[in-house]
């Protein structure tokens, strides 16, 4: 398997401007590689509640984690700042593939990058749900 290359900061329609704490630097003194997926879960989630396909508590569908996985391309530490940067890759029945790339500072090329995978459930049963019409309307302007 051929290792991906750092992609640009320009390739992803949205961002998010994440500050590094304290608590995420481990032993080694960079981030440790476990926060990255809080920074992964936050840009997806923050994008979802922005165009209004997330109501935390009250939504009837919700993405559930299938699937992840991350490349590490140059470290990060307390106090950097990470550009979150988020583009949407598939969007299947009732999944989609998101991608997401990590910037440190003013960096263009990412630190990290990889993807979640989400399967959207009804929230009680747990059971697959299709895509709605105005969900695969809003993700298809952010396919990258």
């Amino acid at each position: 398997m051929s290792r991906p290359k750092p992609h640009s900061i320009e390739d992803y329609p949205h961002s998010l401007v994440i500050p590094t704490r304290w608590a995420d630097n481990d032993v080694y003194g960079h981030i440790n590689n476990s926060v990255y997926y809080f920074y992964f879960d936050t840009i997806v989630n923050r994008f979802l509640i922005d165009e209004g396909l997330l109501k935390i508590g009250k939504s009837e569908t919700v993405g559930l984690v299938v699937e992840t996985g991350c490349s590490y391309f140059a470290p990060a530490a307390f106090p950097d700042d990470i550009t979150a940067a988020l583009r949407v890759r598939d969007i299947g029945n009732s999944s989609v593939t998101y991608e997401i790339a990590l910037f440190k500072n003013d960096e263009t090329l990412a630190a990290a990058q990889g993807h979640f995978v989400h399967v959207y459930v009804d929230e009680k049963t747990r059971r697959p749900v299709k895509i709605s019409d105005k969900m695969r309307d809003i993700l298809t302007e952010s396919l990258g």
